[in-house]
């Protein structure tokens, strides 16, 4: 009687290594860039056959990890890159690194402080301190919300490259039709040099919010923070009031900022 060959234990080989370190470059490349890609530029960028750019795109894409532009030869990130994004932030926990600065902007506005976060192309509440007072904002967590509209959307979107902008315009068309191009993305603009974003009766009637950006260490946008609250409370015109409340918004997302920014450093 034979007695056949024990099986032995695959072995990782160089080959397998190298397509797994391929794979890990296209995904990179797509989460550096500011727009969608095409097959001859990710072989040229990352010195690369076509064929096996194609064959790569072709696996991610069978996955919903990327998807092709209609229309186009090129590909963006897919939906499933979303519950990357979202698994991402869990592992993370930009809330308990928040917390604190969140309950602290509470305490000097008396307003509600939110917490959002960048997910793909939407944003996602992740937390919030509800003001102390009677009349109040109060949103709820897990909801996606588009990049268009709200002060904390649009605080986010400022900041990310255009083409994201170009998106969120194209839907925000869709969604109303009397819509300015020009005037929306001179509005980004303005964010930019102001360093927030404000907001009354836009994503919700009797609302009004002021949020600022927050980023990780390479300076990509990461997500929002916002006071929010009753319309009648918040001023549109830059007077005393409005400017200190927006200070105060601005120095919790860079505060948020700098504690995202030693922890990656550690």
């Amino acid at each position: 009687m034979v007695t056949p060959p024990k099986s032995r234990p695959p072995v990782e080989t160089s080959t397998g290594t190298e397509s797994a370190d391929r794979v890990a470059d296209v995904l990179l490349a797509f989460a550096q860039s500011d727009r969608a890609l095409g097959v001859t530029e990710i072989a040229r960028r990352l010195q690369l056959s076509k064929a096996v750019v194609h064959r790569i795109l072709q696996s991610l894409a069978s996955r919903s990890i990327v998807q092709p532009m209609a229309g186009e030869s090129t590909y963006s990130l897919g939906p499933a890159a979303i519950g990357l994004g979202t698994k991402a932030w869990s592992q993370l926990d930009v809330r308990s690194i928040a917390a604190p600065v969140l309950r602290k902007l509470r305490a000097e506005t008396r307003e509600t402080a939110t917490l959002s976060a960048l997910v793909g192309h939407r944003r996602v509440y992740l937390d919030q301190y509800e003001s102390p007072q009677e009349v109040k904002m109060v949103i709820e967590i897990g909801p996606q919300f588009p990049l268009h509209s709200g002060a904390s959307s649009l605080a986010i979107l400022a900041f990310l490259p255009e083409h994201f902008a170009v998106d969120a315009a194209r839907e925000l068309q869709g969604a109303t039709h009397d819509v300015d191009v020009e005037a929306f993305h001179a509005r980004l603009a303005r964010i930019r040099d102001d360093g927030y974003a404000t907001s009354i009766n836009e994503r919700k009637t009797g609302a009004a919010s002021i949020a600022a950006p927050f980023f990780d260490g390479a300076a990509h946008v990461l997500g929002s923070v916002s006071s929010s609250g009753p319309a009648f409370r918040y001023s549109a015109s830059a007077d005393e009031e409005h400017t200190a409340h927006a200070r105060l918004v601005i120095a919790a997302a860079q505060q948020i900022t700098q504690m995202l920014e030693s922890r990656t450093a550690r």
